[in-house]
């Protein structure tokens, strides 16, 4: 099994096949309008706009199931960011990434990538973690995404060979990005 063996709903309702982008890097992130990472969303379209032409694609799944930190609905999640960050990298629907109704890709991207630690030096994670066991502490157990702007990269093949916790700043990951583009 690879990603292409999936599909999703775009934010527009249309369904789209991972097959389609064969050949292609790809960075899936789940992505949230009111966390304190979502000025990610700006660097993650920086790197989208200087890649795409070399075969990245970026795809950000919109998730709620983080203190509620993407109550908009479909349209209104697609103009945030639209907005607020000018993103024009392919948004899927809003979805779930952990539990009985975690969309199917996430449940294969954990297995593939599973969960490697936080860097609790950083104050961000910190607080996430504080967050975490206290209202989420499910989360802490296994390799379950544990908050919003986790982001995995996936090789052209459509293997996933890295995750990236949310802390991880988008430019902090050029180097990753460049070696799976230029193999």
């Amino acid at each position: 099994m690879n990603i292409y063996d999936y599909k999703f709903i775009d934010i527009n309702g249309k369904e789209v096949a991972f097959k389609d982008y064969e050949n292609k890097v790809l960075l899936i992130v789940n992505i949230a309008s009111k966390c304190g990472f979502t000025p990610q969303l700006e660097d993650l379209e920086k790197i989208y706009k200087k890649y795409n032409k070399d075969g990245l694609e970026v795809i950000g799944f919109p998730c709620n199931q983080f203190l509620s930190q993407s109550p908009e609905n479909n349209e209104g999640i697609n103009k945030f960011c639209k907005l607020n960050y000018g993103v024009t990298f392919m948004i899927s629907e809003k979805v779930e990434v952990n539990g009985v109704n975690a969309h199917p890709v996430f449940n294969y991207l954990v297995r593939e990538c599973p969960f490697m630690g936080f860097n609790k030096e950083n104050n961000s994670v910190k607080i996430v973690y504080s967050v975490l066991e206290e209202r989420y502490p499910e989360y802490l157990v296994g390799d379950s995404i544990k908050w919003n702007f986790t982001k995995f990269l996936i090789d052209k093949s459509g293997k996933p060979i890295k995750r990236f916790e949310p802390d991880v700043e988008p430019m902090d990951m050029v180097e990753d990005i460049e070696k799976a583009i230029y193999v």
